[in-house]
């Protein structure tokens, strides 16, 4: 499949699946979405399904452990499960770059969706907040009601988004929008997490796959992220030590001053 910007290139033989529900999880806030959708992809082995590629990327190369370089990439995978449901994963490196390539790539997934016969989409991102939340809480919104109180049941996720939750950005909120015309429902999950651009949104990745894990039946082993949290927790400690013993008296004489970007 492929438009003037965007390279849907099979990866693997084209898969029969059932009522398959499409996760997700690119780079945004915390990369929440990104680490879901990657530890789900690791743990159930999934297969891949498509290489995407195209010149709405951004214009930059990645190096790579052996010091070579590589071009980014988003990837698309498939899951067979027992229960009747398979999934197809997104992930990747890059979002499109401009809100034009945002539209063009979200009308393709749309679009690949119908073919699937996708019968739910699931995008996932994060909530940026001032400092880290000591338990991240999950919050849905989407583009139908009846999925949304399907998710809201049997877990904690906070439904009531209005004039807490801003303008959804990127494909997490664009695709939930696209997918309500092609007749698919779809909700987008945030968690709480730390709206700086290095910091690592493991916590409410954690909290988004117990969702994920309760409502699809993944059985899939969560507190294998707990090592990652306890090593993310440490190293914010030790820069706030670092940070309080380095701190010029301009920082000391303006208290409120702020230290993260959202």
């Amino acid at each position: 499949m492929k438009n003037n910007n965007w390279n849907f290139e099979l990866s693997s033989k084209k898969p029969f699946l059932k009522n398959p529900i499409l996760i997700v999880g690119l780079p945004g806030i915390g990369n929440v979405g990104k680490i879901v959708v990657d530890f789900m992809i690791e743990e159930l082995k999934a297969v891949k399904l498509y290489e995407i590629s195209g010149h709405s990327m951004p214009n930059s190369v990645f190096v790579n452990e052996e010091n070579l370089v590589e071009l980014p990439k988003i990837e698309m995978y498939y899951k067979h499960l027992k229960n009747n449901k398979d999934l197809i994963l997104l992930t990747g490196d890059v979002q499109p770059i401009d809100e034009e390539s945002c539209y063009e790539f979200c009308e393709e997934l749309a679009e690949l969706s119908v073919g699937y016969k996708v019968s739910e989409i699931i995008t996932l991102g994060g909530i940026g907040l001032g400092e880290v939340p000591k338990k991240a809480r999950v919050f849905c919104t989407g583009n139908s009601h009846e999925l949304i109180k399907k998710y809201k049941e049997g877990t904690n996720i906070n439904t009531q988004v209005y004039g807490f939750v801003g303008p959804i950005v990127g494909v997490s909120g664009l695709l939930v929008g696209i997918s309500e015309k092609k007749k698919i429902k779809a909700i987008s999950l945030l968690a709480e997490t730390l709206g700086h651009p290095m910091y690592l949104g493991v916590k409410g990745a954690k909290e988004t796959l117990y969702v994920l894990d309760k409502k699809l039946g993944l059985k899939i082993n969560i507190k294998k992220l707990d090592k990652e949290i306890a090593a993310l927790d440490k190293e914010m400690k030790k820069d706030e030590e670092i940070n309080s013993s380095g701190s010029s008296k301009k920082d000391k004489d303006n208290p409120s001053r702020v230290n993260y970007i959202g």
